[in-house]
């Protein structure tokens, strides 16, 4: 409010920072659940995440009274929102924890495809068309492409 917002508007621009965070934290469990996590570099959920909580708490330690308590009352909220959703990401990833990649049905059914599409035209099944004939997403079928290529 101190910042020329007023009213609703001062409570909404505090609450999508922690909904943005709260969804970037889904996503790192969703990036962590289909392999996604790229190894050295840091993802785009944790960027958000990381500068939303920063957002909160620099607000609040602005609005601070200048004292080693008055910094330590003020970051209470930012620290306790971080506890939050380092525990809604734990407790996500304890619940149906399958290994990265396409189920083995869905795998089985892709070979199906690909075998059939192999006998019609002579040739390999490409993950466009495969694409198409499962009506996944692009990076499904590329997954369940490279799964098939590895397995002959």
């Amino acid at each position: 409010m101190e910042n020329g917002q007023t009213g609703w508007m001062a409570w909404a621009i505090a609450i999508c920072i922690d909904l943005t965070c709260v969804m970037a934290a889904r996503e790192r469990q969703r990036d962590k659940r289909t392999g996604r996590t790229a190894t050295g570099r840091v993802s785009w959920p944790v960027v958000v995440m990381t500068g939303g909580i920063t957002l909160s708490l620099a607000a609040n330690l602005h609005q601070a009274y200048p004292t080693v308590w008055g910094w330590l009352t003020a970051a209470t909220p930012a620290v306790a929102f971080l506890i939050a959703v380092s525990m809604l990401e734990r407790r996500a990833s304890g619940t149906a924890a399958p290994a990265p990649g396409p189920s083995t049905a869905l795998v089985a059914y892709a070979q199906r495809l690909a075998d059939d599409h192999r006998a019609k035209h002579g040739e390999a099944i490409s993950p466009t068309t495969l694409q198409a004939r499962l009506g996944v997403s692009a990076q499904l079928a590329t997954d369940l492409f490279r799964t098939l290529k590895g397995t002959r």
